[in-house]
């Protein structure tokens, strides 16, 4: 008897690998079949004659196997093989392989992406700008992450910030009390927050919900928000705060090729980019501005034909953008914010600071935590020696249902929080032991419901 090895799934005449593959097959995760191979790949499991088998000859032993070559997928933590040098496993991440040496795909290919820092321009320096009252505007939500930004540009860089707040309903305490703490620190730093009725935020929330398991639309939704805010002020640039991991984790989720890493380096690109522009008497684009737009136009207009032809698709973007569009009034001022910018060439730059960079060398969160704690008012979470932070109340939930939609094929994307503790522990001074416990108790990796879910739940439901 032949089966469809674990992992792989008939859809739409191909068949689809829900993991992440080893180094040579990093991306090759879809292989299209003929006529003949589908009726027999749809007919498994069967007993396959030896014509079956010279038809899906190249599948054999890989994609179609016997019962004793089925790999297991595990049920929990305990049951997982882990990476041996960081703590990917595949439990968090099923369909996970492992080299001859022991190494996941993420350690196998480090010294391949060690370069891949941003898919938004790099700046190590913003300038003093002298059309505007703000020289940056930081999204700020009060976690780790955009605290220590906001004490690196203003304490450090002396720079005037717009502090940009999206008022959600699962904000956590801690950040509540440190965004509350940080207006007393930084007296030069003008805070601004915004919100969203909550009629029309259960719109969004509830379809959202359909879409994707969870109400998590951060930071989609804070850039709807406050773009038409960006470009009345004329901010020149502004920053989002993600940390390393983050960033390079969409290249491993294949939401980012390699390319992206480097486009805004590419300087015919920016050149035939502009001659366009300049032909349809539009401004040229400086470096981030048109990150700037490409980011706007998605939330307004979904993507772009070129994106959806390429095969690099952000799931979690494209169903945010699906769910704002029940809330029409929503989306008009950000496209008329579109549409003025752009023949204006008053386009606030999208750009990236290097935590890496910025802090000497290596975003270390222990040396971090006390900066924050000493310079920003910072109240640290409960669990305020994990790796991963945040500053949601939800944020379990989202890593549950990411988790569990990619375990059962339901969806393509691999839970970020999974990509993101694995990079991580291989630079955050803890020991395995201590990065296990951290995935059993503080994140959603968990085959029955946690019961975090019920505040994502109560909310829609009340």
């Amino acid at each position: 008897m032949h089966y469809l090895q674990n992992r792989w799934k008939f859809e739409n005449n191909a068949l689809i690998y829900y993991g992440l593959r080893n180094k040579e097959n990093l991306f090759k995760s879809k292989i299209k079949l003929s006529k003949k191979q589908r009726a027999i790949i749809s007919a498994l499991p069967k007993e396959l004659d030896d014509d079956e088998k010279m038809i899906i000859d190249k599948l054999l032993g890989k994609q179609v196997v016997t019962e004793n070559e089925l790999t297991y997928i595990p049920k929990s933590l305990s049951e997982a093989r882990f990476c041996k040098s960081c703590s990917a496993n595949d439990f968090i991440i099923p369909g996970l392989e492992f080299d001859g040496e022991g190494n996941c795909p993420m350690c196998q290919t480090a010294d391949d992406v060690k370069n891949l820092k941003s898919i938004l321009p790099l700046v190590d320096d913003i300038p003093k700008s002298d059309k505007s009252r703000f020289d940056v505007a930081l999204f700020y939500t009060g976690g780790k992450d955009s605290t220590y930004m906001l004490y690196y540009l203003s304490k450090v860089k002396k720079l005037r910030i717009l502090a940009l707040t999206w008022v959600i309903p699962f904000m956590s305490e801690s950040a509540k009390k440190s965004i509350e703490n940080a207006r007393d620190v930084f007296t030069s730093v003008e805070f601004i927050e915004r919100t969203v009725s909550k009629e029309d935020l259960k719109k969004i929330y509830r379809k959202l919900y359909a879409l994707s398991g969870n109400t998590c639309a951060c930071p989609s939704l804070a850039y709807l928000l406050f773009y038409p805010e960006l470009v009345n002020n004329r901010v020149p640039y502004f920053v989002a705060g993600n940390e390393p991991v983050q960033m390079l984790g969409l290249y491993y989720n294949h939401m980012a090729p390699a390319l992206a890493y480097s486009f805004s380096d590419n300087k015919l690109l920016s050149f035939l980019i502009n001659v366009g522009r300049v032909i349809t008497f539009h401004p040229p684009l400086k470096q981030g501005q048109f990150q700037t737009l490409m980011t706007m136009k998605q939330l307004a207009y979904g993507d772009n034909f070129i994106k959806r032809i390429s095969g690099y698709k952000n799931e979690l973007v494209s169903n945010v953008v699906e769910a704002i569009h029940e809330v029409p009034s929503l989306v008009s001022p950000l496209k008329r914010s579109i549409r003025s910018s752009s023949r204006s060439g008053n386009i606030p730059a999208f750009v990236h600071l290097d935590l890496d960079r910025i802090c000497g060398g290596v975003y270390d969160w222990n040396k971090v935590k006390d900066i924050l704690i000493k310079e920003c008012g910072w109240i640290s979470p409960d669990e305020g020696g994990k790796a991963l932070h945040t500053s949601c109340s939800i944020e379990k939930c989202k890593d549950h249902t990411q988790f569990l939609r990619f375990y059962n094929c339901k969806s393509r994307l691999i839970p970020f929080s999974a990509i993101e503790i694995s990079l991580a522990s291989r630079r955050c001074g803890k020991s395995r032991e201590e990065i296990i416990s951290e995935m059993k108790d503080v994140l959603g990796f968990s085959l029955q419901e946690i019961p975090e879910c019920r505040i994502m739940q109560e909310y829609l439901d009340c």
